[in-house]
């Protein structure tokens, strides 16, 4: 019995989240299970906030990456498909770092990457502003893709580039923030 469970341990390596290189998603800016600060909140639909980007940074990606994925995503949405707040492309392989305001207007993204629509109608970043009394998390994702692009542009919906982000992603990193006001 115990040459099963040594064979057993040989032939399933640890889980990809469990090695000490997994790749991984950090922010000086936010912390899982956090509240947002109001930088990174909506100047709009009754919520004051900066709509800055937040710094984001990641590390170990698989040696196999071609591009990156960045989203911020409200699964707490009252819309009953959540709420996307930002999508971003094409992100150079070479890139590890999106740096404060780098997906708000006027930011900064590297080169060839690409930002489409949100649910808010338009490219870049939208910042948290859920109805009052609720707290919603708020899911920033990097995902390290197989194919250097996934051929869209800015118009393209959230949906259609989650759609082509599922079929070559690789590996994905999140961070969880909340925001209530």
């Amino acid at each position: 019995m115990k040459y099963l469970a040594a064979a057993a341990v040989l032939a399933f390596p640890a889980a990809p989240g469990l090695a000490e290189d997994a790749f991984l998603l950090t922010s000086p800016d936010i912390a899982e299970g956090q509240q947002l600060d109001t930088q990174f909140v909506l100047n709009g639909f009754g919520c004051a906030g900066g709509n800055m980007s937040p710094t984001l940074e990641w590390s170990s990606a698989p040696t196999s990456t071609k591009s990156f994925v960045v989203t911020a995503y409200d699964p707490d949405a009252p819309t009953g498909s959540g709420w996307w707040h930002w999508v971003a492309f094409d992100i150079p392989a070479n890139v590890t770092a999106l740096p404060q305001g780098a997906g708000s207007a006027g930011g900064d993204m590297p080169g060839g990457t690409v930002q489409s629509r949100t649910d808010f109608g338009v490219p870049g970043f939208g910042g948290a502003c859920p109805p009052a009394g609720e707290v919603h998390r708020y899911q920033f994702k990097v995902h390290a893709l197989s194919v250097e692009s996934l051929g869209l542009d800015e118009n393209s919906s959230a949906a259609l580039v989650g759609f082509l982000t599922g079929a070559n992603t690789i590996a994905t990193a999140k961070l969880t923030a909340v925001y209530s006001r």
